[in-house]
């Protein structure tokens, strides 16, 4: 018997947890909290006996921290809708249920992912760069110059609930959606005119490319050298997904040699760090993960935690299961 099943539940979360999460949580659990800058070894150490962990994507969940929480652990209630940094296998394993929070971030992130596809356009973040340092002298007809989107194609990879909401977001605008997806998508090509494709050929084609794709094994670096140079010369990247999809590298060459016009990413490989050449290219607009930012978003995914966490602890299933 563990020393919370005579007593009150303990909940470890990892970093932080909005009130919106925390206060439900705390109304009837004692809560261990890591703070924001917590490392492996002191969340191991308060892992000890906790009956549940709260992660986010900047928490690795290995099997070194379910050992150090021990058998009683009964669920892993992520802060997000990506898992990749929980070991699913080992979870299923120890018979530990975890969970994530889809849908009540659905629009925020789409959104972000229109106006990471609108400033990468207009090269909003070098205009504002160059009125700030006091660089803009007046109207120049040839400064600046971006790319109209009215009647351009858009491919969205991954047609999942974020990349169905951008597309329904840029269908006003778009002249075609192209999307790629391992399964037809017949919703999407009724209701949009979505046309599916293969990567190649929608990458080929399309004068937007937003990745809406999970990160995985299979995902890593889906978007390297060879990719960005079968786009065109005037085409926007945008990620707002996971930043191990993108070879960052490769990517700042392709905005240095001109062989893509811009793009805008929110996500990054090795977050918090930034790859020192994309902050040097040209035409990139990068934002520090904040597809999910908003009040709505933030407390909607906190109250999903606190679902789940809850439903597992009382022995239900939690709504939010993954694994």
């Amino acid at each position: 018997m563990s020393a919370s099943d005579a007593s009150t539940p303990i909940v470890l979360v990892a970093r932080k947890l909005l009130p919106a999460g925390l206060d439900r949580l705390a109304a009837s659990c004692e809560i261990r909290e890591g703070g924001l800058d917590v490392g492996p070894e002191r969340l191991r150490e308060l892992a000890r006996g906790v009956d549940a962990i709260v992660a986010d994507p900047t928490v690795t969940v290995d099997e070194a921290l379910l050992e150090a929480a021990g058998p009683q652990l009964r669920v892993v209630a992520n802060f997000a809708v990506g898992y990749d940094g929980i070991d699913l296998e080992a979870c299923r394993r120890r018979g530990i249920a975890v969970t994530n929070t889809p849908d009540v971030l659905t629009n925020a992130t789409a959104e972000l992912a229109l106006a990471l596809t609108l400033a990468a356009a207009r090269h909003m973040n070098e205009a504002e760069s160059d009125l700030r340092a006091g660089r803009w002298t007046g109207w120049d007809p040839s400064a600046h110059l971006g790319l109209d989107l009215s009647g351009a194609t858009f491919a969205v990879v991954g047609l999942g609930r974020i990349g169905r909401r951008f597309a329904e977001l840029v269908r006003p605008a778009a002249g075609q959606i192209l999307y790629v997806a391992r399964q037809p998508k017949p919703d999407a090509e009724r209701d949009l005119g979505a046309v599916r494709v293969g990567l190649a050929e929608a990458l080929e084609r399309a004068d937007v490319v937003s990745l809406h794709v999970p990160a995985s094994e299979e995902t890593a670096h889906l978007i390297g050298s060879a990719e960005l140079a079968s786009m065109g010369r005037s085409a926007i990247l945008v990620n707002t997904a996971r930043g191990s999809l993108v070879d960052a590298a490769a990517l700042a060459e392709a905005l240095r040699e001109g062989s893509i016009g811009a793009a805008g990413l929110d996500v990054h490989e090795h977050e918090p760090h930034v790859a020192e050449e994309l902050l040097a290219a040209p035409r990139c607009v990068l934002l520090p993960h904040i597809g999910s930012a908003t009040v709505r978003s933030r407390e909607g995914m906190a109250s999903l935690v606190a679902d789940n966490v809850l439903a597992a602890l009382r022995g239900a299933d939690p709504p939010n299961r993954v694994a």
